[in-house]
């Protein structure tokens, strides 16, 4: 039978012709061709393994994350309540550390000063031309302070503006404060609103053109008409400006506004009323009716990986069929049911995954027994609850722990594992690979050297033939 490597050498025949540089080549190819082809399908099959490896660890450590996630921020995180919800509403950071309870005591809600001025005849009634200063500070018994550093704000009144007209002005004027026209049974008065906190006091002052010009003598029709401080107040002032006073935990503290953030355990409150020696409860709860989603959702995934690693694992057709790593996690994996997740459980307590209804079927594959979790649910809520955390314990600690022993390459018998060794043999087949590569290429120049002289001796010889084929031809000639 005839090889490749004599049917190359057949065409030395042509004598000089031969392209001897390119013989050499395919002649050193062919002399390796089988153990290059050997070590790429051994690399490759190592190259399918490796991804079928880390697919499966991949899976692992996105489950155990998810389940993680879904315990510090989604449905699963517990929620802050509040035993009186007239007191505050109460929310908390995402991925805060919720847990414990913290007592509330609202003494004073946060609140803006309002100033009800003096009767006009109607809404229409002309201001008078001037402007209107407002100066912002902390209203008291009788006494103003200016807040240092803060701008008075200047709202300037064209002659002949109404009331409505002047109201609109100052609430765009963008100082804060805010205005409208209230008509009540003595008239139309100009309602001014600042904001929230003590620190939102003003006083409001009148000048120009239209300024009466003797203190207390002003009239409607003259801008100062609408002056006010708390030394001359005369019933206009309605509110005063104010801070929040509360104890939190028996702390007390001030807000200037009555959202209050950056409190312990990443809590958030909007206070809505007082409960002064009375304090109420907040404290943190899971909803049990998340539970039943998460286990369903938790069953899908697990299916996810079993229906891979049934697939990769196969003992005749899959990838991993004899991988340690692989066989690993199958029983890690038959074993979920039984695994006690919850080992300081008190007696009649859930323990393991099977008590929140997780089941295995024959083939490997899961299923949620919901009567066994809702049995569960109904006899042990909080118990149940608190397999969902994210503490030493748990169905996220026990998902973790799996992940994480697959992932350590320590152990030969780890996901892990198997990809580091396989990892090393595609480095040991490259190494091979280039090995042979050197040899290839130094089998080559050998050959390139000897063809080369063999071409110019058989080149000598057909020139020395040539010569005596013409010398006889031409004997022949002349006995002819």
């Amino acid at each position: 039978m005839e090889t490749s490597t004599s049917s190359i050498v057949g065409a030395l025949g042509s004598g000089s012709g031969v392209d001897m540089v390119k013989l050499a080549s395919d002649l050193a190819a062919a002399r390796f061709a089988v153990r290059v082809q050997q070590l790429e399908n051994k690399s490759e099959l190592l190259e399918t393994q490796i991804s079928a490896a880390s697919s499966l660890r991949s899976q692992l450590s996105l489950l155990a994350n998810a389940l993680g996630d879904r315990i510090r921020n989604g449905d699963l995180a517990p929620q802050p309540a509040i035993g009186n919800s007239s007191v505050a509403t109460v929310t908390a950071a995402p991925g805060a550390a919720s847990s414990g309870s913290y007592s509330l005591e609202v003494e004073q809600l946060a609140g803006s000063q309002t100033l009800a001025s003096k009767s006009y005849a109607s809404t229409d009634a002309a201001v008078g031309e001037g402007t209107l200063t407002i100066t912002f500070g902390t209203v008291g018994a009788g006494s103003f302070n200016a807040e240092a550093g803060r701008d008075p704000v200047v709202v300037s009144v064209a002659a002949g503006a109404t009331l409505a007209q002047v109201a609109a002005s100052i609430t765009a004027s963008g100082s804060g404060v805010t205005a409208y026209v209230a008509n009540g049974p003595n008239g139309a008065q100009l309602v001014f609103k600042g904001t929230d906190g003590a620190a939102g006091g003003f006083i409001v002052q009148g000048a120009g053109a239209s300024a009466s010009g003797t203190p207390g003598a002003a009239q409607p029709g003259n801008i100062d008409y609408l002056d006010w401080t708390p030394a001359d107040d005369s019933g206009e002032l309605r509110q005063t400006a104010q801070d929040a006073r509360f104890k939190f935990d028996t702390i007390s503290m001030t807000s200037g506004t009555n959202r209050v953030a950056d409190l312990p355990g990443g809590l958030s409150l909007t206070l809505t009323g007082a409960n002064i020696g009375a304090p109420t409860r907040i404290s943190f709860v899971q909803g049990s009716g998340a539970i039943q989603g998460v286990m369903d959702d938790f069953v899908a995934a697990l299916n996810d990986i079993a229906a891979n690693l049934r697939e990769t694992a196969d003992p005749l057709t899959g990838e991993l069929g004899r991988d340690p790593g692989a066989r690993a996690l199958k029983r890690a994996m038959s074993g979920l049911t039984s695994s006690v997740v919850m080992p300081n459980a008190a007696a009649g307590e859930p323990r393991t995954l099977g008590d929140l209804g997780l089941a295995i079927n024959r083939d490997g594959t899961f299923r949620l027994d919901s009567a066994r979790l809702g049995v569960t649910m109904a006899e042990n809520s909080a118990a149940a609850n608190a397999m969902f955390t994210t503490g030493l314990f748990g169905v996220f600690a026990t998902m973790d722990k799996l992940s994480r022993q697959m992932g350590t390459t320590v152990n030969p018998g780890t996901l892990a594992g198997s990809v580091a060794r396989y990892t090393r043999s595609v480095q040991r087949i490259d190494e091979q690979l280039a090995k042979i590569t050197e040899q290839q290429d130094a089998l080559r120049s050998q050959m390139t050297t000897q063809f080369a002289r063999t071409d110019r001796n058989v080149a000598a010889s057909q020139s020395t033939l040539s010569f005596l084929q013409n010398q006889i031809a031409a004997l022949n000639a002349d006995r002819n």
